[in-house]
């Protein structure tokens, strides 16, 4: 079992930084991929980030945020981050931190494909 609690979230204008934080519990972090989604209300939840959890780490993320977010993980500290530059309106949503069990990055993008889920945190990108 891994529990996992997000913080980080909060009130920005457009154009700001923030960064999320996804502490991890019960088991070690390094047997798992890491994921990053986002639910805006009315809409499905949707796939942000994932980094996998091998000794050199891979990285994957939808479009939109390409070159603006950054996902990482510190295994020694049971943590993944997201750090988000050039946050847009569009980004406000409730972020979640979701884990995968296994060493491969099948299916990273698919919510179904994760074990371990977040409650989330509120990010609101608004002025």
């Amino acid at each position: 079992q891994v529990q996992l609690v997000e913080s980080g979230g909060g009130l920005v204008q457009p154009g700001d930084s923030l960064r999320l934080s996804c502490a991890a519990s019960g088991r070690t972090l390094s047997s798992y991929l890491m994921g990053w989604f986002r639910q805006a209300p009315g809409r499905e939840r949707e796939f942000v980030a994932a980094v996998t959890s091998g000794g050199v780490a891979r990285t994957y993320y939808t479009d939109p945020v390409k070159g603006r977010f950054t996902i990482t993980r510190d295994n020694a500290k049971g943590t993944v981050y997201l750090q988000m530059n050039s946050l847009k309106a569009e980004a406000t949503a409730v972020y979640y931190c979701a884990a995968k069990m296994g060493l491969n990055a099948f299916g990273y993008s698919s919510a179904s494909s994760y074990n371990y889920w977040g409650q989330g945190t509120q990010v609101t990108v608004s002025s």
